[in-house]
C-alpha cells in the first residue's frame, strides 16, 4: 500500500476473516515514546457516534425509549425552541443544533458540568427548524449520551462497556479520559503534542472513545452479524434519513443514517462510513455490507489527511475498480 509509509497510526483492511492489510507506523508520542502498533489505542473521535447511535437503538429495542421521543422528555432545562426536537433529529443531524464553532464560552480541554454544558448549547440559536435539513452537530450527540444515561440509569461509559464492548470482546476499547490504561497514543498537531478534549464531559458520546483498528473491524463485523441490534434497528441505522451530497472522486455520499454516513464507492458498491477528528487525532471507519469488506484508519497526528490511505485501502480491496 503506497500511502502506508506516511502513516502515523494504524490501518487495517479485512475481507471476511482475512486481513488484506494490517500496518502501523510512526510514534505514540508518549513516555517512553514507542512505535505505534496494531495494538495501540487512539481516540476514535467522531467514530464514537456509531456507538452512541447503537446504544440508543439498543434501548429502543428494549422499549426503554423511542427515537420519536422529544428530547425534553429526557433532558430538563430545554429551551422552548427545542420543543420539536426528537431523538431521531439528534441521531440524524437534522435538529438544527450548531457544531462546535457555533458555541461561545466553551473550553473543550476543561471539565464542564452537565448543567453548564446544556446551558451553553441552549444559548445558541437553531440553524434551522428541526427536521428541515442536515447540519452536522457534535453537541447533539453529547445530548444523546446524556439521554442514554438518563434512560439506562447509569453512566454512558458503564452502559457501553456492559452492553456493547464486553459482549463483543472489544477488550482494547474504552470510553472517557484515560485512567492508567496502557498502550495509548498521544495526540499531535504538526508534530507537536496538543491537549486533549475532556472526554468525560464535553466529548461524551460524540468523541470520547479510544480503540484500535482491529477492534473497530470487530465492531463492524458484529453489526453485520446482528449480535447487538435487531434487524429493525440496523435498518434504521443504515437508512438515509437526511440527504448529504458529497463526492471526493472515489467515495460518493448520499446521506446520513444514525451514526453513519451512507454512500458508495468502487464501482457503486454500498459503503457505510464515518470520519472523525479530535484535537491531535484523525480517524476513519468503514464497511462494505455486500462484500464483507471493512477498513479502519487511526492516527495521532491531526494534520494528517486519512483520505489517501482510505482510497488506497478501497482500491486494494477492489482492484481495477474506478470511482463508481
Amino acid at each position: 500500500m503506497a500511502e502506508a509509509g506516511t502513516l502515523r497510526g494504524a490501518a487495517i483492511l479485512q475481507r471476511g476473516g482475512e486481513d488484506l492489510v494490517a500496518v502501523a507506523g510512526g510514534l505514540t508520542g508518549t513516555r517512553p515514546d514507542n512505535g505505534c502498533t496494531l495494538g495501540t489505542r487512539f481516540q476514535i473521535a467522531s467514530v464514537t457516534k456509531q456507538f452512541t447511535a447503537a446504544a440508543i437503538l439498543l434501548l429502543a429495542d428494549r422499549g426503554v425509549l423511542s427515537v420519536d421521543d422529544p428530547v425534553r422528555r429526557w433532558l430538563s432545562g430545554c429551551p422552548a425552541a427545542w420543543d420539536p426536537i426528537t431523538i431521531h433529529h439528534l441521531l440524524s443531524h437534522c435538529a438544527g443544533l450548531v457544531h462546535w464553532p457555533g458555541l461561545t464560552g466553551l473550553d473543550g480541554t476543561r471539565p464542564v458540568a452537565t448543567g453548564e454544558k446544556l446551558r451553553i448549547f441552549a444559548a445558541a440559536p437553531l440553524l434551522s427548524q428541526p427536521g428541515e435539513r442536515y447540519a452536522y452537530s457534535s453537541p447533539g450527540y453529547v445530548l444523546l449520551a446524556h439521554i442514554i444515561e438518563r434512560a439506562a440509569r447509569q453512566p454512558y461509559g458503564a452502559f457501553l462497556g456492559r452492553e456493547i464492548l464486553e459482549p463483543l470482546g472489544m477488550a482494547a476499547t474504552f470510553n472517557g479520559n484515560p485512567r492508567g490504561q496502557p498502550g495509548l497514543a498521544a495526540g499531535h498537531q504538526d508534530g507537536t503534542a496538543v491537549p486533549s478534549f475532556d472526554l468525560d464531559t464535553l466529548g461524551l458520546g460524540t468523541g470520547s472513545i479510544w480503540s484500535t483498528a482491529g477492534d473497530l473491524a470487530r465492531w463492524d463485523r458484529a453489526l453485520a452479524s446482528g449480535k447487538i441490534l435487531s434487524q429493525a434497528a440496523r435498518e434504521a441505522m443504515f437508512t438515509v434519513h437526511v440527504p448529504v451530497h458529497d463526492d471526493d472522486g472515489l467515495v460518493r455520499t448520499e446521506g446520513y443514517g444514525y451514526g453513519w454516513f451512507i454512500g458508495s464507492a468502487a464501482g457503486g458498491r454500498r459503503m457505510f462510513y464515518h470520519p472523525g477528528d479530535n484535537p491531535g487525532y484523525r480517524s476513519f471507519n468503514a464497511w462494505f455490507p455486500d462484500d464483507g469488506v471493512r477498513l479502519a484508519v487511526l492516527s495521532n497526528e491531526e494534520s494528517s489527511n486519512p483520505d489517501p490511505i482510505v482510497h488506497d485501502l478501497i482500491r486494494t480491496a477492489f482492484p481495477g475498480k474506478g470511482a463508481r
